[in-house]
């Protein structure tokens, strides 16, 4: 208990600080910008700085733990990271006015491409390269695991357990941490990601996906059909269990706020999928033909887009070929505009019916040296070309590698985004 002791004397008084920038009335006003934006009636681009290098962001310190007990370290890794984002690079986050507890969900106790291998019983057979071994961005070189249709049946459907005793030990415990400072909120399944070919690509790679659509279609089919159904099976055990978080603050690294969600009939106690968000991407069909990529991906996915209150989707993959296909997704509302697609066709595509989500190259970010102008031409070009087409419009910063362990780079990149953004 002495430990604990001494750990919740640091979570506290983190705890303190970030209930003060909680209490400013800043966090009302974006999160009402956030729901005019996903309304499709924006009153400015919004702006978001995600999926950090954050091993390269200990400015003077503020990122080194002092706690000795496990969970405590989690929460107060948490709590450094929001206390450092908002002094350097807030652009349009909003913190929170209660503190997340995790439910104990198996195997929803680890990051989410972890979890898709846990959930499926299909372990990643895979060899790394990595240039900082401080950073747990790697080089991946996948063994292909499905070979004839027979390997199909690798792939178990997911059971979900929830074990309440722990998570009522986790809320009983946060509660002793920051009574009196901040409510305790459980968490339970929160992000709605529900990528099909990137669990494939960690059992096969992409070069055996693409060959495999070639050599043996019926294969192929068979395992997407399969992922699709595990999933369908795992979304029903959450339903049932009333395992699913409705509290999106974010979906794929942007703001979620939104007045079209929670659907009718919500219940708080027993959330539906028709009332929170999902999102999907197939970056390994990045080079496929618009045609194949209809047939292999979007029909394959339609139960899940279906049962889904609204959907973000894309990535990294540019989709202005595959905007057709696109379009008949079931409640899309934001679609992913890649550093390598073709802007002009994107936005000519997405107009004034969807919400473009662009991606800048986080490469600007990378290098030895720092163009801040080059960034702010990218921003004012994407800018320019979304007003042209009345297209919703948010940038999103984000699969930031390294900054060249240069952590004030992305000082630079908030001031620049938010004043290309007019805020």
């Amino acid at each position: 208990m002495n430990n604990l002791e001494h750990d919740r004397g640091i979570l506290r008084k983190l705890a303190e600080k970030i209930a003060v920038i909680v209490a400013l009335p800043v966090q009302e006003e974006k999160k009402r910008l956030w729901r005019a934006l996903n309304g499709l009636k924006p009153e400015r681009p919004m702006v978001t700085i995600d999926q950090v290098c954050w091993n390269e962001m200990n400015i003077d310190g503020k990122l080194d733990l002092e706690c000795e007990n496990a969970e405590c370290r989690a929460y107060e890794e948490k709590f450094r990271r929001i206390l450092l984002q908002w002094e350097y690079f807030p652009v349009d986050m909003v913190v929170e006015p209660y503190i997340r507890v995790p439910m104990a969900i198996e195997p929803f106790n680890q990051d989410p491409l972890a979890v898709m291998n846990r959930i499926f019983g299909v372990a990643i057979k895979e060899h790394t390269l990595a240039t900082d071994k401080a950073n747990d961005i790697v080089s991946h070189d996948y063994e292909n695991q499905f070979k004839t249709i027979e390997d199909v049946e690798k792939i178990r459907m997911p059971v979900i357990v929830h074990d309440k005793a722990e998570t009522a030990r986790r809320m009983d415990t946060a509660a002793w941490l920051f009574d009196g400072i901040m409510p305790v909120r459980q968490e339970g399944w929160f992000d709605h990601y529900l990528s099909v070919w990137d669990p494939i690509a960690m059992w096969m790679s992409v070069e055996g996906i693409l060959y495999g659509i070639i050599d043996d279609p019926e294969m192929m089919h068979a395992l997407v059909k399969r992922v699709v159904d595990g999933y369908m099976v795992m979304l029903d055990q959450l339903e049932e269990q009333g395992l699913i978080y409705a509290g999106e603050n974010l979906i794929h690294t942007t703001g979620a706020w939104t007045d079209d969600l929670p659907a009718q009939g919500f219940d708080p106690e027993k959330p539906r999928t028709c009332d929170v968000w999902m999102y999907a991407m197939a970056q390994a069909l990045g080079t496929v033909s618009p045609a194949m990529y209809e047939e292999y991906e979007i029909e394959h996915l339609m139960p899940l887009f279906s049962r889904f209150g609204l959907v973000y989707y894309g990535c990294c993959d540019p989709l202005e070929l595959k905007m057709d296909a696109v379009k008949r997704i079931p409640h899309v509302r934001k679609i992913s505009m890649s550093p390598w697609a073709d802007r002009e066709k994107m936005a000519e595509q997405i107009g004034d019916a969807y919400v473009a989500s662009n991606k800048p190259n986080p490469a600007f970010l990378a290098g030895t040296g720092f163009n801040g102008d080059a960034v702010r031409k990218d921003l004012e070009r994407t800018l320019e070309i979304c007003k042209r087409t009345a297209s919703p419009l948010e940038f999103a910063f984000k699969d930031i590698s390294t900054v060249h362990y240069d952590p004030l780079r992305l000082k630079q990149v908030n001031d620049i985004a938010m004043r290309v953004a007019g805020a």
